[in-house]
């Protein structure tokens, strides 16, 4: 039985460094990491939307899981991304994950063909039952095209128990709502998690685990300050993190997509890591290296002008 109290929070969805060749920067990595253990995150998400699997090649995938997991080393939980279109490759993935022991997989629908809503329950449900480890359901719909509905959600919620929780990354915080509105009456314990950073605090006042950030990564102080000021019912302080994260947020519109803006503002924050990122992307100009600082100063986020 898994303990799903493991799973609230904060976890940052860790970026991939790497060398300017496109090689796994292990040490660059495991600063990374041990950065994000001392900052006091509540767990850690690799190889999510930021973590660039999507731009990876499979025996790149393996490495990088096979790297962070045994960093982390059991310090904090373990969500680990094994999303590809393909059934058949997300089960390899998992199982893959089932050896190196993590708390639990995250999983998108397929992406690339759009699929009628039986097709997406049989991905699903597919994976789910072909692996040990928990499965999170992973709802992009900016990204993959299709959203994971809500009715189709609360469905494997009840048909599929291998299924615990949702990370909802949906520009719209009543999609939320209706997740814990409908699915909870069927699964009390059915985590959810907001992808976006800044529906964290209105997903927490509704009932959800966390979120799982990118800026935590570099500004964990007001994330992880959110929810220990949310657990301690210190609203006010609450209540001026999420201002100043509303301010933060502005990183996500400087560059598309924002893999190189996080390195770089990890950089700035005073982590001194290689911010190359892998192919079609190119690391952030200086332009928006420029644009990149300006934001973290309006969002008063201590960093170097460099």
């Amino acid at each position: 039985m898994t303990d799903l109290n493991k799973f609230r929070g904060v976890f940052p969805p860790v970026p991939t460094i790497f060398h300017a060749d496109g090689r796994l920067d292990t040490v660059g990595m495991g600063a990374l990491i041990d950065k994000l253990v001392n900052d006091g995150v509540d767990g850690m998400l690799i190889l999510g939307s930021g973590g660039e699997f999507c731009h990876m090649p499979k025996a790149q995938r393996f490495d990088v899981a096979e790297f962070a997991v045994k960093h982390i080393a059991g310090r904090v939980p373990v969500l680990l991304g094994i999303s590809s279109p393909s059934t058949q490759e997300v089960v390899e993935f998992g199982q893959h994950a089932d050896k190196l022991g993590v708390d639990a997989v995250l999983v998108l629908n397929p992406y690339y063909a759009l699929l009628n809503e039986e097709y997406m329950y049989n991905h699903f449900r597919t994976v789910a039952e072909s692996i040990r480890s928990p499965v999170i359901l992973y709802n992009f719909p900016a990204l993959t095209g299709q959203d994971i509905s809500v009715s189709l959600i609360a469905r494997l919620a009840k048909e599929v128990s291998n299924i615990i929780g949702i990370k909802d990354t949906v520009d719209n915080i009543s999609h939320v709502r209706e997740v814990i509105n409908q699915v909870r009456p069927i699964r009390p314990n059915f985590v959810v998690f907001s992808g976006y950073d800044e529906y964290m605090m209105d997903t927490l006042i509704m009932g959800g685990n966390g979120a799982i950030p990118a800026t935590s990564n570099f500004a964990a102080q007001i994330t992880c300050g959110i929810y220990r000021a949310f657990k301690a019912k210190d609203y006010e302080t609450m209540f001026e993190l999420q201002r100043q994260l509303s301010r933060l947020s502005t990183v996500y519109s400087l560059e598309t997509p924002f893999f190189g803006v996080i390195k770089q503002a990890i950089k700035l924050c005073g982590l001194n890591i290689s911010t190359e990122v892998l192919a079609p992307v190119k690391k952030l100009s200086e332009e928006k290296k420029q644009q990149l600082m300006k934001v973290l100063t309006f969002a008063e986020v201590p960093h170097q002008d460099r």
